[in-house]
């Protein structure tokens, strides 16, 4: 699969308000190709590109913010629910922890969607560099990558602690004691993994497949993409589709 259409199918397969928040691929393709006349000089193209970096950090920054928020509301309900738990009936603790598994396994498929939004943005913006520098013969690509590196949407920090702190949170709302309990936890653990899987298993292919292309080799060279660390590759690869999406 061509590049272009992988980057309109992930975007496609986004939430639908974070769409227009993508890196305008396809806008800016033809602005390199430029079949009819000149590509912009790299001043000019280099100054596309950081008004595209603005507009990703700033929305990647806003939900990063509200993630922070969300995760620290989900910490206070799970330590509520267990300090209630011999205080109320035990149907109503039941259904106050199954309503918190659901929102953590909800808040779990947003986090991932937004390292996927942001491993989407790095390549996209990689791709067009690429393009725009064997046009022009410029060496912009290694300058703007650079800097890319250590852009907020890049780096990606605190949403990768917080995913694996929610994965954590996860262990502690599920019973663990022996017997029926534990067996009524694994088939939980079962309901909600298919159910997150029909929210975000195309954005684990896509990361996954990233993952793979931006594994350390000996051919990498300066230019390559930086490898992608995962958190929990293991765990995402049992929400694998049969059939990862290619990148080309």
């Amino acid at each position: 699969m061509k590049h272009g259409k992988w980057h309109k199918r992930q975007v496609e397969q986004s939430l639908p308000a974070w769409r227009d928040e993508f890196l305008r691929y396809k806008e800016l393709k033809p602005i390199v190709s430029a079949v009819s006349g000149l590509p912009p000089s790299p001043a000019e193209f280099a100054a596309l590109l950081d008004a595209e970096i603005e507009k990703i950090n700033i929305f990647f920054i806003e939900q990063e913010e509200e993630f922070i928020i969300r995760h620290k509301e989900l910490q206070e309900a799970i330590k509520g629910a267990l300090a209630r738990k011999a205080a109320v009936p035990e149907a109503a603790h039941e259904a106050e922890v199954a309503a918190i598994r659901r929102e953590i396994v909800n808040f779990h498929g947003e986090m991932v969607l937004l390292l996927n939004y942001s491993s989407v943005n790095y390549i996209g913006l990689a791709k067009i560099l690429k393009k725009y520098d064997k046009r022009t013969g410029a060496v912009l690509r290694l300058a703007v990558i650079e800097t890319v590196l250590a852009q907020p949407f890049f780096t990606a920090e605190a949403v990768t602690l917080m995913v694996r702190e929610c994965e954590a949170m996860m262990e502690a709302v599920f019973p663990t004691a022996p017997g029926e309990g534990q067996a009524a936890a694994r088939r939980d653990r079962e309901a909600l993994a298919a159910a997150e899987q029909r929210i975000f298993r195309n954005t684990v292919a896509a990361l996954l497949a990233m993952q793979d292309v931006r594994s350390g080799s000996s051919t990498r060279g300066r230019h390559s993409l930086p490898p992608l660390t995962l958190p929990d590759s293991d765990w995402l690869r049992s929400f694998q589709p049969p059939s990862p999406i290619p990148i080309q």
